[in-house]
């Protein structure tokens, strides 16, 4: 339980330092992200509090960041840090998220990503969400079906199985 309200109070606390400018009805908003004397506000949400995220490393913070300014909104973190999954995943290295960006399209985030510096993989799944990684660069579609999706190392081409 007490766990449970210092997420909530550290979640409120993130939200409390972010500032949105331009925020007339129509009209894109970008995202604002103050600093306070070394203090950094989190460019992203968590789905649970369960998600570990606390050992991302900084490049994945700033793909994140910039996910989040390209957008307008703050990514949700579904899956961080985990033990399970295949072996080699990045996940279980703390150098990946899972994420989805709610009002915003697959495309948009997938394309937000491809500019993001430092970004490794990018991986989609036909639940709506994408996967971001600070490791090599590479790129996936993945949807369903046995084994692993194909991977393209190329920065062009995503190859999608079924």
């Amino acid at each position: 339980m007490r766990r449970a309200c210092c997420m909530l109070l550290a979640g409120l606390f993130a939200l409390s330092t972010l500032a949105i400018d331009g925020a007339q009805a129509g009209e894109e908003t970008k995202l604002n992200f103050k600093k306070d004397k070394g203090r950094i506000t989190l460019a992203y949400a968590t789905q649970t509090p369960r998600v570990q995220h606390r050992c991302f490393p900084g490049r994945l913070h700033a793909v994140l960041a910039h996910i989040a300014a390209q957008t307008g909104r703050r990514p949700l973190v579904t899956s961080g840090n985990r033990s399970g999954g295949r072996r080699g995943s990045y996940h279980r290295k703390c150098m990946a998220a899972d994420i989805r960006v709610p009002g915003v399209p697959v495309s948009r985030i997938v394309a937000a990503a491809k500019t993001a510096p430092g970004i490794g993989g990018i991986g989609t799944y036909c639940n709506g969400i994408v996967h971001v990684d600070v490791g090599p660069k590479r790129r996936w579609n993945y949807c369903g079906g046995r084994g692993l999706a194909k991977l393209n190392r190329s920065k062009s081409k995503v190859v999608a199985m079924r």
